[in-house]
């Protein structure tokens, strides 16, 4: 009757012959067999292989240079606020590589990767790497070490994936989730807001394609990499180096983490510049819009303004026909007027919706309404209340909508009956 260590060697290759057992399998009195790490280039601390790199000030990322960067980064690290409350420079950017897409308990974190801009304007990196499964507690203390001292995380998707899944490792082994503690700045979501639109259009493609790591340093940063490993094949990669002991797998894996690391860096800084520099520093329309609900949320109206007047004078459209992030400028552009109570404006925007030809139908349900209220309450022209409100009666025929438009045409016909009965009564009067 076999044993469940025999059982595990036949799993992971044991009876297979020129393929040693995978370190920390097998019987416990078996001591790991050492592995050739020379080909990965780093050294041993604290039981931790770990991969340290750093790139000069002068080496070039895409368009810009390392230490142009780290400037910009350096001179915007205030408007990070904007995307992480009590988040501070120094930034610690973190990139994980693991046995699976998809988390769950049985998902281990075999390589953390952590990069940070150096104060001469470089770029430095710190790989650690799990080359053996019992090692993992040593690893993820040697992590909580570098956590500590950062002013705040920045990941791409690290919210939903990496730091739930290094939470989940960390509290396997009873230790503290020091990230827990830190401000996460998750720059997968802004990502997609800012650069959804390609030419004022919603790019045609599915959005995680579009707004993945490596779509975006094509299209922003202006570099291809070459000869990368997909990352659906690095989970393959790993549970080869960890039959077969043969590290070369890893070089292109190492490679690519690094890469993110610098590439996330790339992003943050774009984005934290743009935060800062305003409306003005914008690229494209869509750039424009986004920062533009950015300030709103952060409650600064007057540069949100800004910036979606920069979007709708960034746009290509001709007049009457806009494309759909022109319309959501002037949308976006008559809410904030609106609540400066700059109604006048605000009308003139959605007036210039009303008229839109192929203007959505929530977004022109919208516009009407609010110039049936203008007209009824501020410049009290009733009639032109009325014709509005009868459009929308006209074009929605949601029976919640209905009943409200409804409401408000009696209202309007209530209204215009008592100024009619009141011009009547004046006419009378000045006949007497």
């Amino acid at each position: 009757m076999s044993t469940l260590a025999d059982r595990i060697r036949g799993i992971v290759g044991q009876g297979t012959p020129g393929v040693p057992v995978p370190a920390g399998i097998g019987s416990p009195d078996r001591e790991p067999e050492c592995r050739d790490l020379t080909p990965l280039d780093g050294a041993w601390i604290d039981r931790c292989f770990v991969i340290e790199r750093r790139a000069d000030p002068s080496e070039p990322h895409g368009c810009e240079t390392i230490g142009t960067i780290a400037d910009c980064v350096t001179q915007s690290a205030g408007a990070v606020s904007l995307f992480a409350s009590a988040a501070q420079a120094p930034f610690l950017f973190v990139d994980l590589e693991t046995t699976g897409l998809n988390g769950g308990a049985g998902t281990h974190v075999f390589l953390i990767g952590c990069g940070w801009f150096t104060a001469d304007g470089g770029f430095a990196t710190r790989q650690f790497l799990l080359t053996r499964f019992e090692d993992e507690r040593c690893l993820l203390q040697a992590v909580a070490t570098e956590l500590e001292r950062a002013g705040a995380l920045v990941s791409f998707n690290g919210k939903s994936f990496d730091a739930p899944l290094l939470e989940t490792r960390f509290l396997f082994h009873r230790l503290e989730w020091v990230g827990g503690r830190l401000p996460h700045v998750d720059v997968l979501h802004p990502a997609r807001r800012f650069w959804r639109y390609d030419a004022g259009r919603v790019i045609c493609v599915p959005q995680n394609a579009a707004c993945s790591l490596t779509a975006l340093e094509h299209r922003l940063l202006g570099t291809m990499r070459k000869h990368d490993v997909a990352g659906i094949e690095i989970p393959a990669r790993y549970f080869r180096f960890v039959r077969s002991g043969d590290a070369q797998p890893l070089v292109s894996v190492l490679e690519h983490n690094r890469l993110d690391l610098l590439t996330l860096a790339a992003l943050t800084s774009r984005l934290l510049h743009l935060s800062q520099a305003g409306a003005m520093a914008a690229r494209s329309a869509g750039e424009a819009l986004a920062l533009g609900h950015l300030y709103v949320r952060a409650g600064y109206e007057a540069r949100a303004r800004d910036a979606f007047m920069q979007c709708i004078q960034m746009s290509r459209a001709p007049a009457g026909a806009f494309e759909p992030i022109t319309i959501e400028a002037i949308c976006a552009l008559a809410q904030a007027l609106r609540r400066a109570r700059r109604f006048d404006e605000a009308a003139a925007c959605w007036q210039r919706l009303a008229d839109t030809r192929g203007c959505p139908a929530a977004v022109l349900r919208e516009a009407i309404e609010a110039l049936a209220i203008h007209h009824e309450h501020r410049v009290r022209d009733l009639v032109t209340a009325k014709a509005f409100a009868l459009r929308n009666l006209e074009a929605d025929r949601h029976p919640r909508r209905t009943r409200a438009v409804q409401h408000r045409v009696a209202r309007l016909d209530r209204k215009l009956e008592l100024k009619n009965q009141k011009r009547e009564l004046f006419a009378l009067l000045e006949t007497a």
